[in-house]
């Protein structure tokens, strides 16, 4: 159960990660942020490439790196959009709904198919993702879903959740052609590169800003190196779905720690639709 347990890590300091970066909006926008996490998460995966070596490079690894770091790229700005627009407690559940979306992504790209007890779990999935807008059912039984895809964050959340359904494939095929820590390295490298012509056209004097907010964006990239190398390491030891399951416990720390350190609304609603949720990612994980 080591996978359990790089899974579980990998969800925590996600959920650290997140904080952090709501954070560091209150000062900066969201292409700073953006910029910051990939490139710091880099800077501190060196070391770990240096220790493990540079691996032999399989046929897959630069195809892989490609798609995966593209789509990578548009999910971080859309994910660090997400938490700038709306509440952590409200926008952090959509991502439960990537093994949702895997259910059909993972037997096209990896060749991992579904069993029969999917179908539970997406019924939770489902039925949780309603509840965390419950109190609009007033204005209509699925005005908790209007509200959901009328709101700008819960919407960016949805579409990363759809794009890392992908993206965790090609993460798997990246680690079997490479190493889980070169693989993570290589890929937030070309997501700097891809990120730094939309921060300079986007945003005016960003070193500076970047400078001044180092402290906070510094603890946002360690937390994003130690929970991709965790999740890395876990894709190695079983299917794809069960690590990135696992790793959507970080939702429930998410909503907790926007209740806590943000004092956001409602949290006993999205308490409850992300548990609900959770139940069924883990359905899907663990039967």
């Amino acid at each position: 159960m080591l996978w359990f347990l790089l899974s579980f890590l990998t969800a925590f300091f996600e959920a650290i990660k997140d904080v952090f970066g709501k954070q560091g909006l209150k000062n900066n926008d969201e292409y700073v942020v953006s910029w910051a996490l990939t490139f710091f998460c880099a800077v501190f995966l060196i070391p770990f490439t240096i220790l493990f070596k540079i691996p032999p490079l399989g046929n897959l690894f630069w195809i892989s790196l490609a798609i995966g770091g593209l789509l990578n790229t548009i999910s971080t700005l859309l994910y660090i959009k997400a938490i700038k627009e709306s509440d952590l407690s409200l926008t952090l559940p959509m991502i439960a709904l990537t093994p949702l979306f895997m259910v059909i992504t993972s037997p096209l790209i990896v060749g991992e198919w579904p069993d029969k007890f999917d179908l539970v779990g997406i019924v939770l999935l489902v039925i949780g993702s309603y509840l965390l807008n419950i109190k609009e059912k007033s204005k209509g039984y699925l005005a908790p879903f209007r509200a959901l895809v009328q709101t700008k964050g819960p919407r960016y959340m949805l579409i990363v959740a759809f794009i890392w359904s992908i993206t965790s494939n090609f993460d798997k095929l990246g680690v079997q052609n490479s190493s889980p820590v070169f693989w993570v390295m290589a890929l937030f490298i070309v997501m700097t590169l891809m990120l730094l012509p939309i921060l300079l056209f986007k945003t005016s004097q960003p070193a500076k800003k970047i400078i001044k907010g180092l402290p906070v964006l510094l603890a946002m990239g360690l937390c994003c190196a130690l929970a991709v190398i965790f999740q890395m390491q876990a894709l190695t030891m079983t299917l794809v779905v069960k690590v990135i399951a696992i790793k959507r416990t970080s939702v429930l720390m998410g909503v907790l720690l926007g209740y806590f350190i943000f004092k956001e609304k409602g949290i006993k609603e999205r308490f409850l639709g992300s548990a609900t949720m959770i139940v069924g990612v883990l359905f899907m994980t663990l039967f």
